[in-house]
């Protein structure tokens, strides 16, 4: 038998001992009774023998061979289909690039950049063939085990089935002991008529950060229902300087009640730059890219769960008790575009490895007795790669872990090839309509900004201020006053919001419609 599922197997033979093993039916997320005709968002598991079971998802099109004995999780059902038990997860995705610059030939080159990556991981078996009408690219490898990651799963296969140029199903399979099933599965593989729609079936819970007083009052003050948009900036220096916003502020006659702090491993937690801003009456969303400066840290993600850091989030969690004044804590954001090293691009297309980051990163700071942080989750509005493995929702940690979702998506202009000129209502009318389907939890735009070339900047500001106060999730909005530079040090995204006096003037008066407090 492979060993794959010699434990799996154990369990559901137990499982049979007891009673018959029988079909199920899961209907929108949730197991159900079986009706005929009935065709939402509908998966059906039917037993093949001792072994196997079949999954026939007919909103996603496709039949295929898994193990008995695992559940069933259909809550992200339009981004994946998962099955899982405490050995072994299984991940299913449909990706589709019909109109998209993107084709499964790319699909199968890039997804797969991290093996690239001899040090944490090591390949076991690559092959491409054809089979039963598709392209089929197997791959098998492993990496290290680590310390923080309860039953880790450090075994993968990953099997990818090009339809065609433009369409292509993509099965992960981790365990925690070799695979070798995985061309089997395969081979099982089938599409079938698509009939219902996948549906997001999530069920939210509620967040259980600690609040001390002074954090509940910020965070009701910032955050309720009937809280008012208010805004935020970037200034390069600030908070551990204020000449330069006090006198930007003085020109808009704002006073910007949330800086931004960035920060990596390089340095500890900015504790004087944190208490500047509270002398200041202001709050810090302070934003925490795990990694050191100007080095490679694709393996940032496996020596956080490897216990590489613990010293210092040990220390830095005790440095924040001791601050002991509310933040807005935002952790590794825009996790899901690749220019992050700690998105899933850089680790086995496994973004479970970031939410046992996020999670074990929380639980230091529980166990220090921290009650001034205010935890925000912020994935960038478009993901890179746009494909699903890497979807903003697979990135999640969880309601419980979650205070304030972030909202990010810029006018990026014109200047790099193949970016283009976005006005603001082509960015966050779609992106808060699909967030406030996924979060009941209040919005914030954690960054944002618009470029200089490409479009008239003045005009993209007015028509933000216009637009913006229609989306009343969004209680907080940060400008970025900086600048993105090409490789020699060009200017190439100029989000200076003063960059001219009429940018200036259109962002003063655009300001004039918002509390001031």
């Amino acid at each position: 038998m492979p060993k794959l599922f010699q434990l799996i197997t154990a369990i559901a033979l137990a499982v049979m001992l007891v009673s018959p093993v029988s079909a199920a039916t899961i209907i929108n997320g949730q197991y159900a009774d079986y009706q005929a005709g009935t065709f939402d968002d509908v998966k059906v598991t039917v037993p093949v023998d001792t072994y196997y079971e079949r999954l026939t998802d007919y909103a996603n099109g496709y039949s295929v061979l898994v193990p008995q004995g695992l559940k069933l999780d259909a809550s992200l059902s339009p981004v994946v289909t998962v099955l899982t038990n405490d050995l072994v997860r299984m991940e299913i995705f449909y990706d589709n690039f019909t109109n998209t610059e993107a084709s499964t030939a790319d699909y199968m080159v890039y997804s797969n950049r991290f093996l690239n990556n001899t040090r944490d991981h090591t390949l076991l078996a690559d092959d491409t063939y054809r089979e039963n009408g598709f392209k089929i690219h197997l791959l098998n490898w492993t990496r290290r085990k680590l310390a923080h990651m309860p039953n880790d799963k450090n075994y993968y296969a990953s099997i990818e089935l090009a339809k065609n140029s433009n369409e292509v199903y993509t099965i992960i399979i981790k365990s925690t002991q070799p695979i070798e099933n995985a061309g089997e599965i395969a081979t099982s593989f089938t599409l079938v008529e698509r009939q219902g729609t996948p549906q997001f079936n999530r069920t939210e819970a509620k967040s259980t950060t600690p609040f001390s007083a002074e954090t509940r009052a910020v965070y009701d003050k910032f955050f309720s229902v009937s809280s008012p948009l208010r805004w935020g900036i970037f200034e390069p220096v600030a908070p551990q300087k204020f000449e330069n916003l006090d006198a930007l502020e003085a020109r808009l006659d704002y006073k910007f009640p949330v800086l931004v702090r960035y920060q990596s491993f390089t340095e500890r937690l900015p504790i004087m730059a944190l208490n500047a801003a509270y002398e200041r009456g202001r709050i810090v969303e302070l934003t925490l890219q795990t990694g050191y400066d100007f080095t490679d840290n694709s393996s940032v993600i496996y020596d956080i769960l490897d216990g590489k850091y613990d010293e210092y989030l040990e220390m830095y969690a005790k440095q924040i008790k001791y601050f002991g004044h509310p933040i807005l804590f935002r952790l590794n954001n825009e996790m899901n575009g690749d220019w992050c090293w700690y998105s899933a691009h850089y680790y086995s297309k496994d973004a479970e490895l970031y939410k046992a980051m996020w999670r074990y990163i929380r639980s230091v700071f529980d166990a220090n007795g921290i009650d001034n942080v205010i935890w925000v989750w912020n994935p960038h509005d478009l993901s890179f790669p746009a494909f699903k493995w890497n979807h903003h929702m697979m990135y999640y940690p969880g309601d419980e872990y979650v205070d304030v979702v972030g909202l990010t998506g810029y006018n990026t202009g014109t200047y790099f090839p193949g970016e283009r000129w976005r006005e603001f209502s082509s960015i966050y009318p779609q992106v808060y309509t699909e967030y406030t389907q996924q979060f009941s939890k209040p919005f914030m735009i954690t960054e944002f900004g618009s470029n200089s070339f490409g479009g008239n900047k003045p005009q993209w500001m007015n028509r933000m201020f216009e637009q913006i106060g229609q989306f009343d999730k969004i209680k907080v909005a940060i400008w970025w006053n900086g600048i993105d530079r090409d490789s020699q040090g060009n200017p190439g995204r100029i989000y200076l919001l003063d960059e001219t006096e009429e940018t200036t003037e259109a962002f003063r008066q655009g300001l004039t419609k918002f509390t001031r407090q």
